[in-house]
């Protein structure tokens, strides 16, 4: 082997008759301008030198080419972009073989349909998730998948964005060999030697798609509510459609480039895009060292076995992080234990993880109805009934018991953290640790720090998030936190409204066209009309205590807001209507006709001026971590960017009018924006 040298990324090794061509652009050879500049300059060597007979292109470090260089998007492209990069590797006279390992994502899969053959390990991964950003593969991704593999897996790839197998993508004819795990170079350089001479060389533009109309209706179909508002899966849809419609490969490009830009330009990528960054800014603690020595976590405490504690066991055991599990009493416990094992089994039918998983989870599970057996844990977490009092009960006996140096947390969802803290006798050890149920499922952790939490327990738990493949956002201490403080007025004004004159399912079905995966009544429903309900059925003080007096506590009792039949179906109910009618008589209201535009003013923009004073106040880091909370935490649309980053598109001035026409005192920070035309930090 001779070397030559290049400057930058793009390096090239010559092995007798072939070009080896090397991407190292660490972290994922992410196809920057400097590495589109030096893959040009390569394929122009090999296709210009005469001793070369094929051409071989690998990549450096972890993975294969994974994507685009995100942080061009929206700036001026440097040439050669992408595009012209992938056509001159196709129109190479010489033949080019893809060499994949890790992830060929996005841009990198459109290299790899470029080259005129593919090799990869067992474990590697192609797809193209650009879907996920709003977007669509711009490369010719939409028109060489089709070409090469049929309509039915492009739309799996392009409009869905999940990335397949070596397997499945050499069945499907994506890759022409499955190579050794460990001889990836080796092996693609015998490969390009026995094809050096085929000819015609196999081009992916020079092939026809054939067109399955069947398959398109059918995906569709299946996809319906996944793709609900959204502009992408639709866009690649239909450059999928185009590229089997016979016009030609030129004429299917030039309609993929016009569907990528509408989206490139459009609110919904930029949405996905702000939400992309603001997930990896939210792991960024602001006043922390990044490089503070975090504490060791071998084991978990959890106290309470219930749906809760059982959840956020899971999240630890999946990690393979042993977990001691305390209840009071055996039945409980052993239920606890049960419905974690249930949780397993069930994913493993679905295949989605192996039977000794199961078994190795639930070996790693120590159930005990022992307080002391908690002295063994690194962090514990009290997943108790949400009062102050038992909190406190339970944080002062785990002060006697806990090891020195043990992180305690609380998974309170609205409790002062501070005021559970002062019962310890070590507040630096004491953190807000608030999951979201189902915890083994939610991916949203709000990490609550308390005035006295040391740095290096805040650094450890959100360390530990990412472990736990959670989404962690550091939030001050308020009542609610981030999430359930900005509820609070959709919560409240959503009642006033029913006062007023709307009905439970107009207010639910603004917020549902708006794209929530439930309005605020039908989240009352689910979640149980009665959960922090007094229980006394003869004081009836509002709506709410109406409907828990006549055990209407939702879809759980069949009966809530809505009437539910045996599979959970609701359906409007007269006796909620007159329930409603009764306080408004009650209340000396009359009922009058209520717009869905004052609906989203007064549910939705008072959620937008109560994260402005969150973030006024300090309680979270930055705009774009509140907007990870709803995204997250409540299934706000990710195609809307969160309530922060959706108040920006809407228009801040719009926002603080809405809030002024009725009658709501606008945050300052919020009106200082809307005037100056800045943005919420």
């Amino acid at each position: 082997m001779t070397s030559s040298t290049n400057t930058g990324p793009i390096r090239t090794e010559r092995h007798d008759d072939v070009l080896v061509i090397i991407s190292n652009n660490p972290p994922v050879n992410a196809l920057g301008a400097a590495v589109r500049q030096g893959l040009e300059a390569a394929i122009k060597e090999g296709v210009n030198d005469d001793s070369i007979t094929a051409m071989v292109i690998r990549c450096d470090g972890r993975t294969f080419f994974a994507g685009a260089d995100i942080t061009e998007f929206g700036k001026e492209i440097v040439e050669p972009g992408l595009p012209t990069v992938v056509d001159m590797i196709e129109a190479s006279s010489k033949p080019v073989v893809a060499a994949i390992h890790g992830t060929a994502l996005g841009g990198g899969c459109e290299v790899t349909l470029g080259c005129h053959y593919r090799v990869a390990v067992p474990s590697a991964k192609i797809g193209t998730p650009e879907v996920k950003l709003g977007l669509l593969p711009g490369a010719g991704g939409t028109q060489r998948i089709p070409r090469i593999a049929g309509v039915k897996l492009a739309l799996e790839m392009t409009a869905k964005g999940d990335p397949i197998s070596a397997k499945k993508a050499l069945d499907a004819g994506l890759i022409d060999k499955i190579v050794g795990e460990d001889s990836l170079e080796a092996d693609a350089i015998a490969f390009a030697r026995e094809i050096a001479t085929k000819r015609p060389l196999p081009r992916a533009s020079e092939k026809t798609a054939q067109a399955d109309p069947d398959a398109v209706a059918a995906f569709k179909k299946e996809n319906a509510r996944r793709f609900r508002n959204f502009d992408a899966p639709a866009a690649n849809i239909a450059c999928v459609e185009k590229a089997a419609d016979g016009s030609g490969f030129e004429e299917g490009i030039a309609f993929e480039r016009q569907e990528f830009m509408k989206l490139m330009m459009g609110v919904q990528s930029a949405a996905q895009r702000h939400i992309f960054f603001a997930e990896r800014q939210a792991a960024k603690i602001d006043d922390v060292p990044a490089d503070t020595k975090l504490r060791e976590i071998k084991r978990v405490g959890v106290i309470g076995a219930g749906t809760m504690g059982g959840g956020i066991s899971m999240n630890f055991l999946s990690a393979g992080i042993p977990v001691t599990i305390v209840e009071m009493q055996q039945d409980a416990l052993d239920r606890g234990t049960g419905v974690v094992r249930k949780n397993y089994e069930a994913t493993a039918a679905k295949g989605r993880i192996k039977p000794e998983q199961v078994e190795q989870a639930m070996g790693a599970l120590k159930p005990t109805l022992d307080f002391a057996d908690l002295a063994e844990c690194d962090l514990i977490i009290e997943a108790v009934y949400e009062t102050m009092e038992v909190k406190k009960e339970i944080f002062t006996k785990l002060d006697a018991i806990a090891k020195p140096g043990a992180i305690l947390a609380s998974n309170t969802s609205y409790l002062n953290i501070d005021e559970i803290a002062a019962c310890t006798k070590r507040p630096e050890d004491v953190v807000g640790m608030h999951f979201f149920s189902p915890a083994n499922v939610m991916k949203l952790l709000e990490v609550v720090r308390g005035e006295k939490t040391a740095d290096d327990v805040l650094a450890t738990v959100m360390a530990l998030a990412k472990k736990i493949k959670k989404v962690a956002v550091v939030a001050g201490v308020t009542y609610g936190f981030i999430g359930n403080r900005m509820l609070m007025p959709r919560q409240v004004e959503a009642t006033k409204l029913l006062l007023e004159g709307a009905s439970p399912e107009q207010i639910d079905k603004v917020h549902v066209a708006f794209g929530m995966p439930m309005g605020p009544f039908q989240m009352s429903d689910l979640a149980g009309v009665d959960i922090g309900w007094h229980r006394d059925p003869s004081r009836i003080e509002n709506i709410r205590d109406a409907l828990a007096a006549e055990n209407r506590w939702g879809q759980k009792t069949k009966a809530g807001f809505y009437d539910y039949d045996e599979k959970r179906t609701p359906s409007n109910s007269a006796r909620v209507t007159e329930i409603i009618d009764d306080f408004r008589k009650k209340s000396g209201v009359t009922p009058r006709e209520i717009s869905d535009e004052e609906i989203v003013v007064r549910t939705l923009y008072t959620m937008v001026n109560e994260g402005a004073l969150i973030l006024e106040e300090g309680k979270a880091q930055r705009a774009s971590d509140v907007d990870v909370v709803w995204i997250y935490g409540y299934g706000w649309p990710v195609y809307r960017g969160g309530p922060m980053f959706w108040a920006q598109s809407e228009g801040l001035a719009k926002v603080v009018a809405g809030l002024e026409k009725y009658g709501f005192p606008v945050a300052k920070s919020l009106k200082d924006a809307a005037a100056s035309g800045g943005r919420l930090k």
